[in-house]
């Protein structure tokens, strides 16, 4: 028979002994730190991705902000855009009065906080005038996007073709912006210019473009309503100058003697001095019979009054025997006076 061995007894303070030798520790209550740490790092890279996304749009100009007025630079680039209708600009005006900027303005960063023009000068110019009739906050700043054109061809490009389609320039005006490239070195040649700026428009457009050329370079500094000239007088004007000096110097003496305060006085001079040179590159007039001239008697260097003498760029004489008379848009109160004076001295 096997012998039984002998269980001794529990020992009662067994648990209560080992209890009092484990470490306790105290557990936090929430989350655990492997959650908490996931979800930090779940936040940050959301933000890191959306500040991405963000950087991104304002690189690609998809992102409008409001830009201070007085951080733009309008003359970043030479405008093409002359003047302003005052009508259409009060219209604008008007609308960005009642309505709000609908459509932003497009800006290069400069560095520094500041930023150039490239397109939406119109706007820009409305801004400006609320901002001073009005003292009104909300006239301060401009809604913008942001471009970075990588050559300043691009930015010209960018402002052109703005401004094609959605308010028409003057032939004058993109005659103009061409040249200014051309000066500035954005472009080697003019006919560079025409092909990049005008590049969507028809063939016919840029000859009719490159024609304002013409204009430009014989009385740009001279001319004080160059938009309003229209396509005929301009056209016509280029091909009666045809680049020779003699005629621009003409052109520019009669524009300078006149000094005309209008669109339309302009046009008159612009419109004499066309037909003057019409008139050379027909010929000189049949000789005049006797009877034709009345005795064709000339007296003085000048003819009777049936033929009528220019004696300088838009003046004109007539000598009828008794009366001399003077005419022409050259004649000015100012010359008038000059000649009074000389007559008394000389008489």
């Amino acid at each position: 028979m096997a012998k039984r061995r002998r269980l001794s007894p529990a020992q009662s303070d067994y648990l209560e002994t080992q209890s009092a030798t484990l470490e306790t520790k105290s557990m936090p209550l929430g989350r655990a730190p492997i959650a908490q740490v996931a979800g930090e790092a779940s936040t940050s890279a959301a933000l890191e991705e959306l500040a991405g996304t963000l950087r991104e749009a304002r690189a690609q100009g998809r992102m409008i902000e409001a830009v201070p007025l007085d951080r733009i630079e309008t003359g970043y680039l030479v405008r093409d855009r002359l003047v302003a209708d005052d009508e259409e600009l009060q219209a604008l005006m008007e609308s960005l009065r009642a309505r709000g900027q609908q459509t932003p303005v497009e800006l290069v960063d400069l560095g520094q906080g500041r930023f150039g023009l490239i397109s939406g000068w119109r706007r820009l110019t409305a801004l400006g005038r609320l901002r001073a009739e009005t003292g009104d906050d909300r006239f301060a700043t401009v809604l913008a996007v942001l471009r970075r054109p990588e050559t300043a061809a691009d930015a010209y490009v960018a402002m052109v073709e703005e401004n094609e389609i959605r308010v028409g320039l003057s032939y004058y005006e993109r005659a103009r912006v061409a040249a200014k490239a051309v000066e500035q070195g954005v472009f080697e040649t003019e006919k560079k210019a025409l092909l990049s700026l005008y590049a969507s428009a028809s063939r016919a457009k840029r000859s009719k473009i490159r024609s304002f050329l013409e204009l430009y370079h014989a009385a740009d500094e001279l001319l004080r309503f160059p938009s309003a000239i229209g396509e005929r007088l301009g056209l016509a004007l280029a091909k009666v100058l045809d680049g020779r000096a003699s005629r621009q110097e003409a052109l520019r003496a009669a524009l300078d003697a006149a000094a005309p305060d209008t669109a339309a006085g302009e046009q008159a001079v612009l419109e004499q001095m066309l037909a003057e040179f019409e008139r050379a590159d027909a010929g000189p007039p049949e000789p005049q019979t006797r009877e034709a001239a009345k005795d064709g008697v000339e007296k003085d260097g000048l003819p009777s009054d049936a033929v009528r003498n220019r004696i300088a760029p838009g003046i004109y004489a007539r000598w009828d025997g008794q009366s001399l008379v003077l005419d022409g848009q050259g004649m000015s109160d100012a010359l008038c006076g000059r000649l009074l004076d000389w007559i008394r001295d000389n008489a």
